[in-house]
């Protein structure tokens, strides 16, 4: 589920800095009364910063971790990262206050919600992967009033518990309806269950002791990509509905086999130099792209074309476009399902032309 408006960076102001762990806090902006329509956000999407370090731009997505029922101000999570130049700047040197650019939310992490609906969701989190999950738990329990929300968060150790409070005060405001289970990768449970990392054959072992079997659970999975193919895999062979499965990979792909989707593929080989359009704000703009040259994204940006990205790694989906006429072809997708890619959404950050005319339509988001 995504929003259909095209992202544009706006200057906010810090609320405040809170310090969670060590190594994280947490970031409330104030949003003004006119922006809170472009502002408005789903229950798990992210938004995207520009930063400037050393006199680089750099662009880095943060998950929202308050509740879209709070709408006046939004809250996001920032852990520092070893070598990470935007964490560590955050980390280091935001205070209250002070102004950032911010682009307006999107991503798909979400899920309808139904106040008349009775269901279990399931959530495994690692590190700061419990960012959006904490967003779409508080939501979760405030509008579905039946429902029932069980977490799974892996971590190193107690003090590296980002959330450790809230999630404990949310337990106690929402009893009998939220269960949170820590596992730690150093600790020292009687139950070997809740130590270590969150393996495959551990996430089947949680999911068939502390969860209901019934066909409606929706499953989110946040974190390293290691846990999430761990988690995706003990679904699976739980029989879990794919579609009921909810992934948010927190950071670029290590794997060697990356996950590849042809979109509106041809069956010849186009390598010549296509004429692509690029519809952006209703305006039209004409560019010349090789085949087998930069992705549509970079020959934009060269271009001087203002259009929207953050990750360029096919892990968010900051870059979405709409293929309205031609064939393209993505590199990888992480982000988009299988059904926006059948409608003929694309990550421009991975989409290399195969015909020789080609519209991308970023308006379509």
């Amino acid at each position: 589920m995504s929003t259909n408006r095209m992202a544009h960076f706006h200057t906010l102001k810090v609320a405040d800095v809170n310090q969670e762990t060590p190594e994280c806090i947490v970031v409330g902006f104030e949003v003004p009364e006119g922006l809170r329509k472009e502002f408005a956000f789903q229950h798990g999407q992210y938004v995207t910063l520009k930063l400037t370090v050393d006199g680089e731009d750099l662009r880095r997505s943060y998950s929202i971790c308050s509740s879209p029922l709070d709408a006046e101000r939004f809250c996001i999570a920032v852990k520092k990262v070893p070598h990470g130049r935007a964490s560590t700047q955050l980390v280091d040197k935001l205070k209250a206050g002070m102004s950032i650019e911010v682009m307006s939310p999107m991503g798909n992490f979400t899920t309808a919600l139904d106040a008349s609906r009775e269901r279990q969701f399931v959530a495994f989190a690692a590190g700061s992967g419990i960012t959006p999950i904490l967003s779409i738990l508080k939501t979760v329990l405030r509008t579905e009033p039946k429902s029932r929300f069980t977490l799974f968060y892996g971590n190193t150790d107690v003090d590296r518990i980002i959330f450790r409070q809230r999630l404990e005060e949310l337990k106690a405001q929402h009893a009998g309806r939220l269960d949170v289970h820590h596992i730690l990768s150093k600790g020292a449970d009687e139950d070997q269950l809740f130590n270590g990392r969150i393996t495959t054959d551990k996430a089947v072992a949680l999911v068939q002791r502390f969860v209901s079997d019934r066909n409606d659970n929706e499953y989110f999975i946040c974190g390293p990509e290691q846990m999430m193919v761990n988690v995706s895999e003990a679904l699976e062979r739980l029989g879990a509905d794919k579609k009921r499965i909810h992934i948010e990979l927190f950071g670029t792909p290590v794997s060697t086999e990356a996950k590849k989707e042809a979109t509106h593929a041809t069956s010849t080989v186009f390598s010549g130099v296509a004429d692509v359009k690029v519809i952006l704000d209703g305006r039209e703009h004409e560019l010349k792209i090789k085949a087998n040259g930069d992705t549509v994204l970079d020959a934009a940006l060269d271009a001087g074309l203002d259009v929207p990205y953050a990750c360029k790694g096919a892990v968010c989906c900051t870059c979405k476009a709409r293929v309205v006429e031609g064939q393209v072809e993505m590199e990888m997708n992480y982000a988009l399902t299988d059904d926006e890619v059948a409608d003929g959404y694309v990550l421009t950050c991975q989409t290399h032309p195969r015909s020789q005319r080609v519209v991308i339509d970023y308006d379509q988001h």
